[in-house]
């Protein structure tokens, strides 16, 4: 429920009330601060509660993002104000300052105190120029607003862009504020802004022209963003089903399929936008279904070769591998580099921070993106979602999943080599220290199991000691050693073990250091490619039937553990318990379990058995968690505002 507090005077024929009540709001008046702070303290705890001058002028979008968004505790416009149930102790607070007259400063210039307040041009306002004025010709959700923010608690203000948000003094100002929300058409700013500001070129030019109507009509109906995402999720699994048909015609089904389901995909994100309903269980939905979707038509595609002969499950595991390290590099790069612009600020003023300086590789991007078209190509060649569903898409229909997997490994390859190539590159180049919060998040990322705890805590004093990108090469080592053992070691022999304990050992090492070197960040990438890769050789070698789709099912399973880890830090909420990361092994405790499976394996069929089981115990661990999470009133309501590679 929400609650809308109208204060100061009333205006004759002012749609207000209206509109509050079309964003479903109970809207009671109160003449003074008084009257509504006893309003205040009356409605439910559970309420939403909005302060709002009845003399506001501006378009109903920028009421809705200003009083209804449900990510920030509080957030306002000129003139209105609101504050969510765990705000709502700072509102009272701060209002009851107001309300006795105490607020610290009552002095300010034009600009403080506009006339009229809008987004953008197109609206006059008071010379810049310094005047003296009393509290009581701000308005009071103004006055409210900054009283809270000064307490410590943030105040959310939406970027309105052209829209109009203000609180005319006088009737002539009164005037020119309708006349400026008539001159903006509020829907199709509305429209065009549930629009991601950033996408490929595939999802701007194809998809989202005409999406962006569907997400209208699906808000109009009452449909939220989660159905949506739900509906795209079984029209993938169906496009996976029909791929698994094997025929011709259920390829160009599952192709189109997929394509439909990419628009459903865009679409639950611009009815979310659209309507501002974010929510914790579309966060979940939305950070794990693309990745179900894509890894069950990888499947399907899989099964539908074998019934024509062709068995493909290695390359399936291996596009599969791949496009989840491809993610790891973005996740940690963009977590070790999260904390860079505050960190300038903090360098500049002399503070302790992360320094961070210009390097040639950010001045070559800078320049590349002021030439239009360098921004579409750079976009396309990291083969973003929609150009690789577009082209998984218009391959299964005219090709066959064996060169729908040669193209995806090869340009997802091409792909990861250009962004770490430019990424390392920017790493080497910039002098900077990392944050404690970035040097966690790694940490976070790395999912150290207690084999590998083990090792840092005898190794902790030596390994701190390590010097710049030693650690990294330690863990490159290890590694190494792990996939050489699986690739090129004698099967059936406890020879096997040997490259997965030597992988525990320089594990534990390279995270025995706080992970703030220039490439720490590429540790976490280094362990998924180390354990994913270790299951598909292990597998493929067995050369059983079952062992590689078993082995696919069991790199699934575990991608999606690391997923929900970095959409859990993405949200702000922290990494998983250190109880669930143990209860699964960890990265190194895992490998070592599947080398040692099979090394000891005795019947033809145990390592596919063996596998399966595994699958289904970390399957079990980290959904319960996660679904226990992502569904509990602690989670984030957040959503992905760029397009996932």
């Amino acid at each position: 429920m929400s609650t809308a507090i109208l204060t100061g005077t009333p205006v004759p024929g002012s749609p207000l009330e209206g509109d509050l009540r079309s964003l479903g709001f109970d809207v009671r008046t109160a003449p003074d601060a008084a009257t509504a702070l006893s309003l205040l303290a009356s409605a439910p705890a559970a309420d939403r509660v909005a302060l709002v001058d009845q003399r506001f002028v501006g378009h109903l979008h920028a009421l809705r993002l200003a009083l209804t968004d449900p990510r920030f505790p509080a957030a306002a416009v000129t003139g209105a104000l609101t504050a969510q149930p765990e705000a709502r102790a700072a509102l009272s607070a701060a209002l009851t300052t107001v309300t006795n007259g105490t607020a610290a400063d009552r002095t300010g210039t034009a600009a403080d105190a506009p006339a009229v307040r809008t987004g953008g041009a197109g609206v006059v306002t008071e010379a810049e120029q310094p005047v003296t004025h009393t509290a009581p010709e701000l308005p009071l959700a103004d006055r409210v607003a900054a009283a809270v923010e000064a307490d410590g608690t943030p105040v959310q203000h939406p970027e309105l862009g052209s829209l109009v948000a203000g609180v005319p003094d006088t009737p002539a100002d009164r005037e020119q504020a309708l006349a400026a929300v008539a001159a903006v058409d509020d829907e199709a700013v509305r429209l065009r802004s549930a629009v991601k500001a950033r996408d490929g070129f595939f999802t701007t030019y194809c998809i989202s022209p005409y999406s962006r109507y569907i997400a209208r009509w699906c808000a109009r109906r009452g449909l939220t963003p989660n159905q949506v995402t739900t509906a795209s999720l079984f029209t993938a699994l169906i496009a996976a089903g029909c791929a698994a048909t094997g025929t011709r015609g259920g390829y160009v089904a599952a192709g189109l399929l997929l394509l439909f389901s990419f628009v459903l995909d865009c679409t639950d994100g611009q009815l979310a936008r659209y309507s501002l309903q974010y929510s914790t269980m579309g966060a979940w939905l939305d950070a794990t279904f693309d990745r179900a979707k894509e890894y069950a038509y990888y499947a399907g595609l899989a099964i539908g070769a074998a019934r024509g002969g062709d068995d493909v499950w290695a390359l399936a595991l291996a596009a599969m591998v791949l496009q989840t390290v491809r993610h790891v590099v973005d996740f940690s790069f963009n977590e070790a580099n999260y904390d860079s612009t505050a960190a300038t600020a903090a360098s500049a003023e002399g503070k302790e921070g992360k320094a961070v300086v210009g390097t040639p590789t950010t001045a070559l991007s800078s320049r590349l993106d002021s030439v239009g078209w360098t921004v579409w190509v750079r976009r396309m060649i990291v083969l973003p979602i929609g150009e690789r569903w577009a082209m998984i898409a218009v391959l299964t229909a005219v090709t066959t999943p064996r060169i729908v997997f040669y193209a995806l490994l090869v340009g997802c390859a091409f792909a990861a080599c250009y962004t770490t190539a430019g990424r390392v590159l920017r790493s080497v180049t910039r002098k900077a220290v990392r944050t404690d919060r970035a040097a966690q998040a790694l940490a976070d990322l790395a999912d150290t199991g207690p084999l590998a705890e083990l090792v840092a805590r005898v190794t902790r004093r030596p390994a701190r000691a390590l010097p710049g990108v030693l650690p990294l090469l330690i863990a490159v080592a290890g590694g190494a050693a792990a996939v050489s053992m699986a690739a090129f070691g004698p099967l059936d022999s406890p020879v096997l073990v040997l490259g997965a304990l030597v992988y525990v050992v320089t594990s534990g090492i390279a995270v025995a250091h706080r992970m703030g070197g220039a490439l720490d960040w590429l540790i976490p990438p280094v362990f998924r490619a180390t354990e994913y890769s270790t299951v598909l050789l292990f597998a493929a070698r067995a050369d059983v039937p079952g062992a590689l789709p078993a082995a696919f099912g069991l790199v699934a399973a575990v991608a999606y553990h690391h997923y929900d880890t970095v959409y859990r830090i993405r949200g702000g909420a922290g990494a998983p318990p250190r109880g669930l990361v143990r209860s699964l092994g960890g990265h190194e405790g895992r490998t070592l379990l599947v080398a040692v499976l099979a090394a000891f394996s005795t019947a033809e069929f145990d390592l596919p058995l063996e596998l399966t089981l595994l699958t289904v115990v970390v399957a079990v661990i980290a959904l319960t968690e996660s679904i226990r999470f992502w569904v509990s009133s602690g989670a984030p309501a957040v959503h992905d505002e760029g397009e996932t590679a």
